[in-house]
């Protein structure tokens, strides 16, 4: 019996001692993702609520100021740390069929900048790395544009110095279907086997204008495509490993990984659970062929109200949800392949559904991740680089890269003088 009793005080006083180390490094955790800049390469907030029906009025202030059933608003940002979360102009390859990709990514680009306009002592528009910093020390939140589909460039190379002058930062070539720019991940149909001769001209022009090329949602060969004819780094703004979900080319491989690293660039990792666990993809799989069965026996559709609920107790009774460590797990695997320079934050927010980890729910969660890194031994110079100064690097690089084509073509147009 004393050998049992002494067992068990130090089971319980091991047990403490876990318990407070634990509460240690979340408090760590806590305290660094309120001290360093936090930038996350991709949020689709402006879709979220543009099909909402957001109308930027005193009296809905509930849509973005306060505690909403979306995975971003001001409250879980502040409550995360997070400072610059790139708001995506989401355009549906629908528009690329129906015409006015142009007009849609406009008013989502008006939409964002009503947003600062009406709070402009919570959020600021930022155009540059500078300018988020300078917004930090003020207290803001920035909101960076990136442009998820380059259908609204359509056909006229003009249109990328027009989106960039209306504060587009980065434009991931294509989303779900191939357009006149790229071949897409997603899609079986391989038009143009990579990237078109007129994608070739538009990352040739991203780079002279100081746009960040995007590389998430192209298919590999438009990925190879864009590395051998980028002159700056590039950017993947919400892409994970695909080792951990064979055969899922949304993901990156291992090679594609390295070459990004050696073209200085980043991946941000995308913590849909889709993307990150391939058994959490193959059970959403097997739910959604569940649940397409479900309506065609009943002959409904996903809009009906009986479709809704019987979707929502079924997942809620059969979770596909990955874990706050699977997504640890694809940093650690960027960084064993590319390095720690190389890696950056790319949730996905209000982009992915149901589907978020548990762990990482929402934007008041990135304290979560930090702390799973600080538990695998991640020092505070690796965090910092992470949360911000990888895509900042990244940023400042294709800055650079576009002074120097434009004095170069002016000096070319001068005649050298």
């Amino acid at each position: 019996m004393r050998i049992l009793s002494i067992s068990l005080v130090t089971l319980l006083f091991l047990s403490s001692f876990t318990i407070q180390a634990q509460d240690s490094i979340q408090s760590k955790a806590d305290s660094l993702a309120q001290t360093y800049i936090i930038t996350d390469g991709h949020i689709d907030l402006p879709f979220r609520l543009k099909v909402s029906g957001f109308r930027l009025k005193k009296e809905y202030i509930k849509d973005i100021e306060s505690e909403t059933q979306g995975d971003f608003d001001y409250p879980k940002a502040v409550a995360g740390g997070l400072d610059a979360p790139f708001m995506s102009i989401y355009i549906p390859a629908s528009y690329q069929e129906t015409g006015g990709a142009k007009e849609f990514a406009d008013s989502l680009i008006n939409l964002v900048q009503n947003i600062q306009q009406e709070f402009p002592e919570k959020f600021a528009l930022a155009n540059s790395p500078q300018e988020i910093e300078e917004n930090f020390k003020n207290g803001l939140i920035s909101l960076p544009m990136g442009m998820e589909n380059g259908a609204p460039i359509g056909d006229s190379i003009e249109n990328i110095q027009y989106f960039f002058d209306r504060g587009i930062r980065y434009v991931t070539l294509t989303h779900s279907k191939v357009n006149l720019i790229s071949d897409s991940s997603y899609d079986t149909v391989r038009v143009w086997n990579g990237l078109s001769p007129f994608g070739e001209e538009v990352v040739k022009e991203m780079n002279r204008v100081g746009i960040m090329v995007d590389v998430s949602h192209i298919s590999d060969s438009a990925f190879y495509d864009v590395m051998k004819i980028a002159q700056a780094p590039v950017i993947a703004s919400h892409s994970s490993a695909r080792k951990f979900v064979p055969g899922f080319e949304r993901n990156m491989d291992d090679n594609m990984i390295r070459l990004m690293g050696k073209n200085n660039g980043v991946i941000a990792i995308n913590f849909g659970s889709g993307f990150i666990d391939a058994d959490s993809r193959e059970k959403s799989s097997e739910m959604r062929a569940h649940l397409t069965e479900w309506m065609n026996e009943r002959n409904l559709t996903f809009s009906d109200s009986a479709t809704r609920a019987y979707a929502s107790e079924y997942m809620a009774n059969n979770p596909a949800y990955s874990t706050v460590q699977k997504v640890a797990d694809h940093i650690d695997h960027v960084v064993q392949l590319a390095g720690i320079d190389h890696v950056g934050f790319g949730s996905d927010f209000d982009g992915v559904g149901d589907t978020l980890p548990t762990g990482l729910k929402d934007a008041s969660d990135y304290p979560n991740l930090i702390a799973e890194l600080l538990k695998r031994g991640y020092s505070d110079e690796d965090i910092e680089k992470i949360c911000y100064k990888n895509m900042f690097r990244v940023w400042n690089d294709v800055q650079g890269v576009a002074q120097t084509l434009t004095r170069e073509g002016n000096n070319s147009t001068s005649g050298g003088r």
